[in-house]
């Protein structure tokens, strides 16, 4: 090579920081979940920008989001009363400041003095005169967009020209071939239905004349087809989750294995309890009696209201589980809740010669081994733990029915590790899931479609109502003077706090901080303090303390909400209630009225600096004190705050809806929950064409 010629530079070298560009904008869109053609095509706008006119300063109205064209005639940083960068701009009819607290230099060079910009923010009256605060802005020139500007919901590195041209370019190589059969949408709750290719183009380059309100309230036929695919989706995977585990095999759990038939485990646990069962309680029992005769893996949900009584009907399906011979765990998500059950079902079954094992992530080490080899040999018929139950360790001798108490708290995958529990044969167990919230009928349509439900829609004799009032804090020394009436009759009282610790963003009350103030004002009184940072022993001395009626007056976090069971706590005082959801509140409530005490529930809110509550909390508060009944609560919730309240940690496996909206949608889902299994049946390609393309792997986690 001659000594003054240039050493060529390999190509790779000159992409090389292009392609880093590039590989850092592709994890991004990974972490967005768009790593198909067709993630990028269903990844809808949040909102749009109307960059398609332009709007002059005389004919704008405070408060208007408008697009102007103008000349820089002044810019300069100013300090007082903060550093920001302050921008005059003429547009030929008025004069705007655009001013930005946080700037760069490359603001500064585009906003020089003489420069033409196109600038887009709200306009509002300042000082001197009208301003937009952080507009954005670019150099003015080239033409008007012929549609409005998409705005799509991103992360960090990943702007939104990039993720524009993305989608843009994903749309148009995604399959987007109709998969619904077309005499299918010849009948829909919309007389219009746009092809699918079409409406997505639509949603994602509207045209300027189109109506604004229709794309932000998902109402415009484009959005309506998307509702249309997703729910149909969403049907066709739950059923054929459903159908795939028809065809698994489970022991059949006909009868005793080793006892007469007139001296069942299940009857003298009946002839035992110190109560009868309610008709609806015989009802639920019955039902999952037949599902563990067959072959087939039960998949049920059972949920009752708060103090329905699922933890004998539990009990009941563990009986026939030993009967058969086989082993039963049950899981909790809380040790508290777990301990709860442990003692409940060891002072029913020990007099019937039933060991139960207990398992938990605090145990120590001899007694954890005890408790393995006895789950391991199959001397203890019945496992009572938290997620611990799930560790690798734990090997069950013939696992056949696993029963998961408040399964909205566990993910998918814990569920799926406790049926993976099941060694004998390649046979799946039975699974019960129990839940306290009752599920509104569109959510059992829709995300518990899968599921087979049975309802406890009673409550035991004697339980009391619960009068529930919602009370300003300023009232706090009327309500603490109710706690010494209380006391003084030999009643218990909780106070629920919602943090631990003081926030500098949230002013609320803290436990710590209620403890104390209590404790003042109630000499005498024994007040204890519970929350989820204290040890396990600590948190069972005084829970202890309490069960045994030697403490007053319980001050606690939400870790009282499942799971304790103390008749004579007779008053629930919640702090800051407007700060909890509806189904926590109600869960909350549940734990007073056990006993044949008269009982109450305080909801005591503080509105702070505001005049009033907002719309929201004052809602969930109105509800509360207007009805006990946890099935009309739990369908209240659902309008309130939408489905993420009841699906909890299933939401990990099966997505929640992204476009449809099961408060006003409900014709939609009835039509995909009548057409799926037509679909699978008539048009079984298709149908499965459509669940990959709108779930992709993620159907996998129905079958937990």
């Amino acid at each position: 090579m001659p000594p003054n010629a240039k050493k060529a530079t390999p190509p790779a070298a000159k992409t090389a920081p292009a392609a880093a560009e590039k590989s850092q904008a592709q994890r991004a869109l990974e972490k967005l979940g768009l790593k198909r053609d067709i993630d990028l095509a269903l990844h809808l706008p949040l909102r749009y920008e109307d960059e398609t006119r332009i709007v002059m300063l005389k004919d704008a109205r405070d408060g208007d989001l408008v697009q102007i064209e103008a000349t820089v005639t002044d810019s300069q940083v100013s300090f007082r009363p903060r550093r920001q960068l302050r921008v005059t701009v003429d547009d030929g009819s008025d004069t705007c400041t655009l001013r930005f607290i946080n700037f760069y230099p490359s603001h500064q060079k585009t906003l020089s003095v003489g420069a033409r910009v196109r600038v887009r923010g709200e306009l509002r009256g300042g000082f001197v005169s009208r301003e937009m605060v952080h507009p954005s802005f670019k150099l003015a020139g080239g033409e008007l967009p012929g549609a409005l500007t998409p705005v799509y919901s991103t992360v960090a590195g990943l702007p939104q020209a990039y993720l524009r041209k993305a989608v843009l370019s994903g749309t148009s190589r995604a399959d987007l071939s109709e998969t619904i059969p077309g005499a299918f949408l010849q009948k829909t709750p919309s007389q219009a239905m746009l092809g699918l290719r079409e409406a997505l183009q639509f949603l994602h380059n509207p045209t300027p004349d189109v109506s604004l309100a229709t794309l932000e309230d998902h109402t415009h036929p484009a959005w309506q087809r998307l509702k249309a695919e997703e729910l149909l989706a969403q049907q066709l995977s739950q059923l054929q989750a459903k159908r795939i585990r028809a065809a698994m095999r489970a022991p059949a759990l006909n009868g005793p294995a080793m006892r007469g038939p007139q001296c069942t485990l299940y009857e003298q646990l009946l002839e035992r309890l110190p109560f009868r069962l309610t008709a609806a309680q015989q009802r639920v029992s019955d039902e999952i009696e037949q599902d563990l005769k067959k072959n087939v893996p039960m998949h049920r949900l059972l949920q009752g209201d708060v103090g329905s009584g699922k933890t004998v009907v539990a009990a009941l399906a563990a009986m026939r589980c030993i009967d058969a011979g086989w082993q039963c765990a049950l899981m909790a998500p809380t040790e508290i809740l777990a301990e709860q059950h442990f003692r409940k079902l060891v002072a029913w079954l020990e007099p019937l010669g039933i060991k139960t094992a207990w398992l938990t992530g605090s145990q120590k080490a001899k007694e954890r081994r005890e408790s393995l080899a006895a789950i391991a040999s199959g001397e203890a018929m019945l496992v009572v733990g938290t997620h611990a139950v799930i560790q690798d360790k734990v090997v069950f001798k013939n696992l056949a029915l696993a029963i998961i108490d408040e399964q909205h708290r566990f993910g998918v995958a814990q569920r799926l590790a406790l049926r993976s529990k099941m060694t004998v044969g390649g046979e799946e167990p039975h699974l019960l899931m129990m839940t306290a919230t009752p599920i509104p009928r569109t959510l059992a349509m829709s995300y518990y479609a899968d599921l087979d439900v049975s309802t406890i829609d009673e409550l035991p004799p004697g339980r009391t109502p619960i009068v529930t009032k919602v009370v300003s804090d300023a009232r706090r020394d009327e309500v603490i003077e109710r706690i010494r009436h209380q006391l003084a009759e030999g009643r218990q009282v909780y106070w629920v706090c919602p943090l631990i610790e003081e926030s500098e963003s949230i002013d609320l009350v803290n436990a710590t901080e209620t403890h104390d103030s209590l404790s003042k004002a109630l000499p005498g009184v024994l007040v204890g303090l519970l929350h989820s940072r204290m040890s396990v022993a600590e948190k069972k001395a005084v829970m202890g303390l309490f069960t045994d009626g030697l403490m007053g007056v319980l001050v606690s976090t939400t870790v009282i909400e499942v799971g304790v069971d103390v008749p004579n706590a007779s008053l629930m005082v919640v702090e800051h209630a407007e700060r909890f959801g509806l189904s926590q509140l109600h869960q909350l409530r549940g734990r007073v009225g056990r006993g044949a005490a008269a009982s109450a529930c305080v909801l005591l809110y503080s509105t702070g600096d505001a005049p009033r509550l907002g719309e929201m909390a004052r809602s969930r508060l109105k509800a509360m004190a207007e009805t006990n009944d946890g099935f009309e609560i739990a369908r209240r919730d659902l309008e309130i705050r939408g489905p993420g309240e009841f699906l909890g940690a299933r939401q990990s496996g099966a997505p929640l809806l992204r476009f449809a909206d099961l408060a006003v949608d409900g014709d939609w889902l009835a039509w995909a929950r009548e057409l799926a299994p037509r679909m699978l049946d008539q048009h079984t390609e298709l149908a499965h064409r459509h669940i990959a393309r709108w779930l992709g792997g993620k159907a996998d986690f129905l079958k937990a």
